[in-house]
């Protein structure tokens, strides 16, 4: 009866120094957490939340999951300082002081899902920066200064989720840029100085494509030309940019020949050439003005409004003009019988009296 007991003591002893030896493990991999933040050895995540720092911790536990660095004072990322941090999931660094992003700066960080770069002052991101990350499902790059996008920014994110691009300096945006983004859901566009003009015509095409299949979008609301300032793109009638499909067939169409000095679009606007034979003046074609289509719609509903109101008076005159006349031709059929008899009597006396 010993031995069993002494077998479950010895298992149970063996499982007890396996739990502490991982324990220890855990913990020996979060022993060393950065001066001024708080590590969670639980979530595996380290807090360094405003702080002052200006730049990264350079003692950071490998196994780290969660890394706050939000509300700092960090201007650089240089170095490489994630390069250790290959289970990092989440990664914040909002309200800093960066102004840009070194090539390579996730290279080593493929099991990102979420990065987060708000209120910064970047301002150009190079084209291959999320290349790899391939798990990521959010990315937030609002409150910076970023005045365009590289085409093959998104091509490795099939799998993001959400997007904000919010309050930067964009003007307009290239629809081959957001192909990739298969699974995209939510995209936040809003107060960016957006030029509702031929450039941005293949975008709007995608966006309505995107909110067809059930995207969300917050606004894009045009700044220029004059005619589109405040209006959302989405709600500009696809007519409007029929121009510019008549510049690319000009454009497009007949050999390109170098023009003379005169005629080149350098020249300034006060010194515009006479139109010749050696520079014709060509139409310029300039999107259509909003308020003369609102003009030319009321216009025509008036018009449509006046003719409807004819037609029905028109229609009621002729019922009651028909209504009177049925009317006058029932009184007269009741008349006719009267008068035939007394055409009647009057020709028998006339007979009585001839005999008399």
């Amino acid at each position: 009866m010993r031995e069993p007991s002494r077998s479950f003591s010895s298992g149970w002893a063996q499982g007890s120094l396996l739990v502490c030896s991982l324990s220890l493990c855990v913990a020996s991999s979060f022993h060393s957490c950065p001066h001024l933040c708080i590590c969670n050895s639980d979530s595996m995540e380290v807090d360094c939340s405003g702080r002052g720092l200006t730049a990264i911790p350079p003692d950071l536990p490998h196994d780290t999951r969660i890394l706050l660095l939000l509300n700092n004072r960090i201007t650089s990322l240089a170095g490489g300082p994630f390069s250790n941090l290959t289970s990092l999931h989440r990664l914040d660094l909002s309200n800093n002081f960066l102004d840009q992003l070194p090539l390579g700066l996730f290279a080593d960080l493929g099991n990102l899902t979420e990065i987060r770069l708000r209120n910064n002052s970047i301002r150009s991101i190079e084209r291959d920066l999320l290349q790899g990350l391939q798990q990521l499902r959010r990315l937030d790059l609002s409150l910076n200064f970023l005045s365009q996008l590289p085409p093959g920014l998104f091509d490795d994110l099939s799998t993001l989720h959400w997007l904000s691009l919010r309050s930067n300096r964009l003007q307009s945006l290239d629809r081959m840029t957001f192909e990739p983004l298969a699974s995209l859901e939510n995209i936040q566009l809003g107060d960016n100085p957006w030029e509702c003009d031929c450039n941005l015509r293949d975008f709007k095409h995608w966006m309505e494509w995107f909110s067809y299949r059930g995207g969300k979008i917050d606004e894009l609301q045009c700044t220029l030309p004059k005619d589109l300032r405040g209006r959302d793109m989405r709600m500009v009638p696809v007519e409007m940019f029929n121009y510019c499909l008549q510049l690319e067939d000009e454009n497009s169409s007949g050999p390109v020949e170098k023009p003379s000095l005169p005629c080149t679009k350098a020249s300034p606007a006060l010194a515009e050439p006479e139109p010749g034979p050696d520079c014709p003046q060509k139409q310029r074609y300039r999107p259509t003005s909003v308020r003369r289509a609102i003009g030319t719609v009321i216009i025509a509903g008036v018009v449509c409004g006046v003719v409807c109101i004819m037609m029905v008076v028109a229609a009621a005159y002729g019922c009651i003009y028909a209504s009177l006349m049925a009317k006058y031709h029932r009184e007269l059929k009741k008349r006719q019988p009267l008068m035939g008899d007394a055409e009647g009597e009057q020709e028998e006396q006339r007979q009585i009296s001839s005999v008399a």
